[in-house]
């Protein structure tokens, strides 16, 4: 097949379908819409901007901001211009901000909706220029409305597929981001192959909210609609989301676990499991109930709906599955751009798995069980740290991914952990945490889990409860906590057996630096945080933490 870049897939739409709608910016409660037309004019506006900032050919200019149309614009303008870009996650901290511009040399930045501008931009030093998006708190060098008030650039570039597009520095859990570089050839590769194996095609809507710095928002939403055509929605904010996206009524829909447990209580806060369970086995009313719920979470019109970034409870899947919403997960990479397994078509015989690989991506488990994957996707290297480079990838050309896995007869692919998560108890034993965190997480109330328990003769699981099980009577949850470890420890083998349950107030997030910015947990500092308590000997086996 012919592999084309973004810019000429940008090309090529413009020119089909000029005054087809593209894009959907929400704003202070009005709506912009940009055509295809529309949306290109901006971009050459944007890319002629960027020349006459005289950088040299190959520049790394930054990108930090929540989703927006101008994160579409600056991005696509930034390669129109022959220039490197360098997303950074827009709840970054000002260490992680300085550490990025620092590490990639980027004279400028482009700053849009963040969650605590003034403080972020702080990081920006004077000798990078910044540019600011049309958003309240983007108070920059330059602002949006100024930089664009340019002749569009006139040039139709085509960059080389071996020419670098991007630097994507990853939200590890520990030690200082790494810089994975990402050339066009597997950024186009991938974006290309998407659309075959999830059928996306132009009558496609879909609601980008998951943060564009990270890959599988990238390509599966931005660099896909280039390829396909496919309308794109944003959302204004969290406040907003209920609103945005019954606007879009998605035809595919992707999120995270911690997103559909919240769809899930909410919907148990209207209606009791018993209630709900009932009414669905009645014939007509059932599917009558399931559409209502449906249409309340504006994804009736969805025919694909799918969840990544980390591992969601295969009693979670089963649950939705029930009301016709049926969740296929994803597995990938930042360094495989994303792209390593998929379980479309939905499969409920193989629930509890992250699918198979993609067409044209070789997965492979090796002796200590990790799994490791080589294709077209793969990265070109960590930018500037060829030791981490040459460390993560084998001598034939497999990508080291950190996981640990099996793979069934039919090719169907089961992340078992993480090989760097595995720890040891006082009784020398090792103990895996993801599957036990998973059982856990079969409780609809509970919406992060953290096993761990390193040198104690027994591990324990830490709990954060969702927002609407805390508004619940506290002696409702210590009996049905206490059921589900006693349900979970039935199917553990002895050394795994979990010594208490133990629930905390506050909950893991991104800003107190309990998560990455991908929503992953950060083991070693929970650990340290609640070190006194993982050691404390309680008595309880659910163990209450006010």
């Amino acid at each position: 097949m012919t592999i084309k870049t973004p810019l000429e897939l940008l090309y090529d739409q413009v020119k089909t379908r000029p005054d087809q709608l593209y894009l959907t910016q929400p704003h202070n409660g009005q709506v912009t819409e940009y055509t295809w037309k529309q949306f290109d004019t901006l971009v050459r506006k944007t890319a002629q901007g960027i020349v006459n900032l005289d950088l040299p050919k190959g520049s790394h200019i930054a990108l930090i901001s929540k989703n927006c149309a101008e994160w579409f614009v600056a991005d696509l303008a930034i390669m129109m211009a022959g220039h490197v870009s360098v997303p950074i996650f827009p709840t970054a901290g000002q260490e992680t901000i300085s550490y990025v511009l620092d590490h990639a040399k980027c004279p400028v930045v482009f700053v849009g909706k963040l969650e605590n501008s003034e403080e972020q931009i702080k990081a920006v030093p004077e000798s990078v220029k910044s540019i600011g998006f049309p958003y309240p708190g983007a108070d920059c060098d330059v602002d949006w409305d100024t930089f664009t008030n340019v002749e569009p650039f006139e040039g139709y570039p085509v960059p080389s597929m071996d020419e670098t597009m991007t630097i994507i520095y990853t939200s590890g859990s520990t030690g200082s981001p790494k810089g994975v570089l990402h050339k066009y050839s597997s950024i186009s590769w991938t974006a290309n192959s998407s659309l075959d194996a999830l059928s996306v095609n132009d009558q496609d809507r879909i609601l980008s909210y998951l943060p564009l710095a990270h890959i599988t928002e990238r390509i599966l939403v931005e660099m896909a609609s280039l390829f396909s055509g496919m309308q794109i929605y944003f959302i204004e904010s969290l406040d907003t989301f209920k609103t945005d996206i019954q606007r879009c009524q998605p035809t595919l829909f992707i999120s995270v676990p911690r997103l559909w447990t919240r769809f899930q209580m909410g919907i148990l806060a209207q209606m009791p499991q018993k209630k709900l369970d009932f009414m669905l086995k009645i014939p007509i009313l059932g599917g009558i109930v399931a559409k209502k719920i449906r249409n309340g979470l504006g994804l009736n019109h969805s025919r694909l709906w799918a969840s990544g970034s980390a591992p969601i409870s295969p009693a979670t899947i089963k649950w939705f599955a029930k009301i016709g919403i049926n969740i296929s997960e994803g597995w990938g990479m930042t360094e495989n751009c994303a792209y390593g397994t998929s379980s479309v078509p939905f499969r409920m015989d193989k629930v509890g798995c992250i699918g198979k690989a993609y067409d044209g991506v070789d997965i492979r488990i090796a002796e200590d069980g990790e799994i490791q994957v080589k294709g077209p996707c793969n990265m070109h290297e960590y930018y500037l740290e060829p030791e981490k480079t040459a460390e993560v990838f084998t001598e034939d050309g497999y990508l080291r991914t950190g996981d640990k896995g099996e793979i069934d007869a039919e090719g169907y692919v089961k992340i078992t952990g993480r090989l760097k998560d595995i720890f040891k108890t006082a009784k020398g034993k090792y103990i895996t945490p993801v599957p036990i965190e998973a059982k856990l997480m079969e409780n609809a109330a509970i919406e992060q889990v953290c096993v761990t328990g390193s040198d104690l003769k027994q591990p324990i699981a830490l709990l954060v409860l969702s927002p609407e099980a805390k508004q619940q009577p506290k002696e409702e949850h210590l009996a049905a906590l206490a059921q589900t470890l006693e349900a979970v420890n039935a199917t553990l083998e002895s050394h795994m057996l979990l010594d208490r349950l133990v629930v905390v107030e506050e909950e893991w997030t991104i800003e107190n630096d309990l998560l990455t910015p991908t929503l992953k947990i950060k083991r070693h500092i929970l650990e340290k945080k609640y070190q006194d308590v993982i050691n404390a000997p309680y008595k309880e086996k659910v163990v209450w933490l006010s």
